[in-house]
């Protein structure tokens, strides 16, 4: 058990955090929500699409760690020229408990506001009531949802988006729904 130490989130960069970050949601979604590898193999497809075709200027990740060891993470993406998409959250359960989800959905919001997005979207899956609670503090609205079957159990997709534009009051996504 990770104590109550510090947490650091840096960028994502060092040598293992790609692979933390997959083998990570791999274990933690089997464990919690009984997904089976499509999962892992739908994290690893944006891992990779991250490391090899990402814009600095525009497209960011962050890992958080507590006395050293990985223990969350998140992706900030392009979905367009004027929405990004927040990505894969996740903070191991070790770490909980702490505002780490929170500080790590800030942080992405802070990088897309400035990397001069329009909005920040993100996909999440109706199991994951934690996550939901940040992302509706942090003033996302509910702006579709759909059952699926996807990594090997039935779901609820939910599309949450936040309006980042100067003035804009949180949650006032003004985007149609499909």
């Amino acid at each position: 058990m990770v104590r109550h130490e510090q947490v650091a989130i840096r960028p994502l960069g060092q040598p293992g955090d790609l692979g933390w970050v997959v083998m990570a949601h791999g274990e933690v979604y089997a464990a919690e929500f009984g997904w089976d590898t499509s999962f892992e193999a739908l994290v690893a497809r944006i891992v990779a699409d991250y490391a090899t075709e990402h814009d600095p200027a525009r497209e960011a990740a962050w890992i958080a760690e507590q006395a050293g060891r990985r223990v969350g993470c998140v992706f900030c993406v392009a979905a367009d020229t004027t929405t990004a998409q927040l990505r894969i959250l996740l903070v191991h359960p070790d770490a909980r408990g702490h505002r780490l989800g929170a500080r790590l959905t800030d942080g992405c919001i802070e990088f897309a506001r400035a990397a001069g997005y329009e909005r920040l979207r993100l996909w999440t899956n109706d199991p994951l009531v934690a996550a939901r609670g940040i992302y509706l503090a942090a003033g996302f609205t509910l702006v579709e949802q759909e059952p699926h079957t996807s990594f090997g159990v039935d779901l609820v997709g939910q599309v949450y988006e936040l309006d980042l534009r100067p003035g804009a009051s949180p949650g006032s996504a003004d985007v149609p729904t499909s």
